[in-house]
């Protein structure tokens, strides 16, 4: 494959995705859509891409980025249904789509016919995400689909894995099944968990954003290869790390969570719509190695159907006859009694089975010859691989919106929480800033005597709290008074950020530069102080991990504004 024809391939896929995101299209179902039509252009060259670059340089970053934005501790409270669905259910979908093929097919191995259901059991949650967030899908349902994708990667490439092995030797054990990716996962989870310590620990001593965040593009990298070294899943080790890193992020420098978003919302688009316009580009040289073998179009095509149709339905008959464990509540989950998915939005779920890049990258990979023999029935088997990945893409893909909408399902109720949660976060940093002022009464009482320092305390708090009413009380009208003291007067926000320009001086007023670097100083502390309560607020479970970061975001532009003053320059 040449440069130049993998560089024109992402950068019209990128154009696609950038019209679509213009107009507010899903761009992984339009991009592949397009690039299916493309492929069968005279002179179109084939695109095939060696299968080891997919699952090692794809996969890893694509993983370490939806685990960066991902909420630990709401992972963490729907643990069950995650599991339930990213471990149970790719089982359940692997066996059934082994089954369904090896009937149809009955010279070809069980484990053959396993590979196959191990390469299209996985979903990928990046078309259904795209579409979830347009559409205001409740935080529950984005965090069970997000969650699953994060997971299922492991289970699947660990089945694959142990299904190659049985084609190898002719035979395998459930029991080597089960070691094997017991083996996996520990090793997998323990390699993410050491090496998110480690680079959370390096940023915590490094004061420079630039290098932080080079070491955070080099992470997933570093933990995908090396869990796999120790025989372990490599999938899990990214997940971890970046599950770990994500959370711990708000106590690493500012300026690295400012550089680092923008840099993995590039990495993202850039390597989402590389994968989809490939899985678009390659199905007609499918069809010709299906043609060019003596398997047969005509029945490569049924049984390619058969596979697809059974992919789609053993999901939401697998989802409802174990709903009931959704109801379980694992200890130390924190989740609420009654954060159950709804039947709707299990209905939803459902529908959002959509293949991706794991089934691209396994179908690619499969051998065409092991332990010396070809593979049974290889271009027919990635024929149906291929088939599931485009038929769900576009299927379900392109209904998932109407489901949506038809079942009405929305998360208008999690917007008013979000509110008052915030509401109320914003006027207990006003009360942590008021204590703030308060521990340094004695420094500038001995400064400037008792009375300057406690019109300036007072002033100052005044300020802080005025405009944390003023938020409240925009934010939660509702519930405003419950969380204001009743002495408090709202129109003391419109006094602006003057009382804060500095703290108090021995003759009340200091020069121009010196007054400016005392305000400078406060407002540093200040905002430490703020984000501390946010932390606080988000691990004691009162503030959600998506309003803690939206807050968050706030007080690193505030201290990136502090970083890029006139007076910051002179001094540096």
């Amino acid at each position: 494959m040449h440069h130049v024809e993998i560089f024109l391939l992402v950068a019209g896929a990128v154009l696609v995705a950038a019209a679509c995101r213009r107009r507010g299209w899903p761009a992984p179902l339009v991009i592949v859509a397009i690039a299916l039509v493309v492929s069968f252009v005279p002179h179109v060259p084939r695109y095939e891409i060696d299968s080891e670059i997919i699952l090692e340089f794809v996969l890893p970053p694509l993983l370490y980025s939806a685990a960066l934005s991902s909420s630990y501790r709401d992972f963490r409270a729907s643990l069950n249904s995650i599991t339930r669905l990213g471990v149970g259910l790719v089982l359940v979908s692997a066996v059934a789509v082994a089954l369904v093929f090896w009937a149809s097919e009955i010279a070809v191995p069980f484990a053959a016919a396993l590979v196959l259901g191990a390469v299209v059991a996985p979903p990928d949650a990046v078309a259904a995400a795209a579409v979830g967030r347009r559409l205001g899908l409740p935080r529950r349902v984005m965090t069970l689909l997000s969650g699953e994708s994060l997971i299922n990667d492991a289970t699947s490439l660990t089945l694959y894995k142990v299904a190659l092995t049985g084609v190898a030797t002719g035979t395998w054990l459930l029991g080597d099944a089960v070691r094997t990716f017991s083996l996996a996962v520990v090793l997998g989870v323990g390699v993410g968990l050491v090496l998110g310590w480690v680079v959370h620990q390096i940023r915590l001593h490094l004061d420079d954003p630039v290098v932080a965040s080079a070491i955070g593009l080099l992470t997933p990298f570093a933990a995908y290869w090396f869990a796999e070294a120790v025989t372990g899943s490599g999938v899990l080790a990214v997940v971890t790390a970046g599950l770990y890193l994500g959370h711990t992020s708000p106590r690493a420098g500012y300026a690295t969570r400012l550089y680092e978003e923008p840099i993995w919302s590039t990495l993202d688009i850039l390597l989402e719509s590389f994968t989809f316009a490939l899985i678009g580009v390659q199905l007609p040289w499918v069809i010709r190695d299906v043609i060019a073998s003596d398997q047969g179009l005509g029945h490569g095509i049924a049984v390619s159907l058969l596979v697809l149709l059974t992919a789609i339905l053993v999901r939401p008959a697998y989802i409802f006859v174990t709903s009931r464990f959704d109801h379980l509540r694992l200890r130390g989950s924190h989740r609420p009694a009654h954060d159950s998915l709804t039947a709707r939005e299990s209905a939803v779920v459902s529908w959002a089975g959509m293949r991706g890049v794991v089934t691209l990258a396994a179908a690619a990979a499969i051998p065409v010859t092991l332990g010396g023999a070809p593979f049974p029935e290889r271009a027919t088997i990635q024929l149906a691989a291929y088939t599931v990945a485009l038929g769900t893409l576009l299927a379900q893909g392109l209904t998932l919106p109407w489901v949506i909408r038809r079942l009405r399902v929305g998360s208008d109720d999690e917007a008013a929480r979000d509110a008052a949660q915030e509401a109320a976060t914003r006027v207990a940093t006003a009360e942590a800033v008021q204590q703030a002022l308060e521990s340094r009464r004695d420094a500038w009482a001995a400064l400037v005597g008792p009375e300057q320092a406690d019109e300036t305390i007072g002033r100052l708090s005044a300020a802080w709290r005025a405009r944390a009413a003023a938020a409240a009380v925009m934010l939660d009208p509702e519930h405003a008074d419950e969380l204001l003291p009743d002495d408090l007067d709202v129109s003391e926000s419109a006094r602006g950020l003057g009382p804060l320009a500095a703290p108090p001086s021995e003759d009340g007023r200091l020069p121009g530069a010196e007054e400016s670097r005392r305000a400078q100083k406060l407002r540093r502390q200040i905002v430490a102080v703020q984000r501390d309560v946010l932390m606080q607020r988000r691990d004691s479970g009162e503030l959600d991990e998506t309003v803690m970061r939206r807050m968050m975001r706030e007080l690193d532009l505030e201290d990136e504004s502090l970083s890029s003053s006139w007076l910051e320059r002179v001094q540096g």
